[in-house]
């Protein structure tokens, strides 16, 4: 009996340290949709929020190489979730949840992301007659939006004097257009420039 009862107590012993431990492995890779070539030469950071907190403690670091692969090995622990952040100079940051439920010990984690190379786009507005009652108006028809620095997408209406040059950000390579209408004249028009990356192209409108 005595020894019957030892036996339980090491194999619940043996049970509730398995509970806690393990390694969670969270890896994956970060594409460069603008050059369609994996993103390089950056720091990959991995924080850990603790439950009840919005404290982002930084629990690993680490650069990306030419494959754009990264991997993260840590010891599993009760967290509210880790937040995995990407910033290079030029293109879009990349900030990413990665709630503790979801993760597993069985296999690895993988997460992978994208991000694209920043572009701007300049609009240039330019009335040489202006008259009072003059009114001009323009709405997005292409490019970016619902991000933090776009520009907005629904219409923008401008009256009398207007000489000004909006700036706007959109994805490296890719269109940005606008349809624009001028009432004086009864011009209706759309035009649209591709935004190089990292570089400002401009859209020119004089009337």
């Amino acid at each position: 009996m005595k020894y019957l009862f030892l036996t339980i107590s090491l194999l619940l012993l043996l049970f509730s340290c398995k509970k806690g431990a393990g390694t969670f492995v969270l890896k994956g890779q970060v594409e460069d949709l603008t050059f369609n070539e994996p993103l390089s030469d950056t720091w990959v950071k991995l924080y850990k929020v603790p439950i009840g907190t919005t404290n982002h403690v930084i629990q690993d670091s680490m650069q990306l190489d030419e494959s754009g692969q990264y991997e993260f090995s840590f010891p599993r622990e009760q967290i509210e979730k880790y937040v995995i952040e990407i910033n290079k100079d030029g293109y879009f940051s990349i900030l990413e949840d990665v709630y503790f439920s979801t993760l597993t010990l069985e296999n690895d984690n993988i997460r992978n992301f994208q991000t694209q190379a920043k572009a701007w786009v300049g609009i240039t507005l330019l009335n040489e007659n202006p008259e009072p009652t003059d009114i001009f108006t323009y709405t997005k028809q292409e490019g970016l939006q619902d991000c933090v620095e776009c520009c907005p997408s629904d219409e923008q209406i401008f009256y009398g004097d207007l000489d000004t040059t909006i700036y706007c950000i959109n994805n490296g390579n890719e269109v940005y257009s606008i349809l624009y209408n001028i009432f004086s004249s009864n011009t209706v028009d759309i035009i649209s420039q591709t935004t190089p990356p990292f570089d400002t192209a401009y859209i020119n409108i004089t009337y």
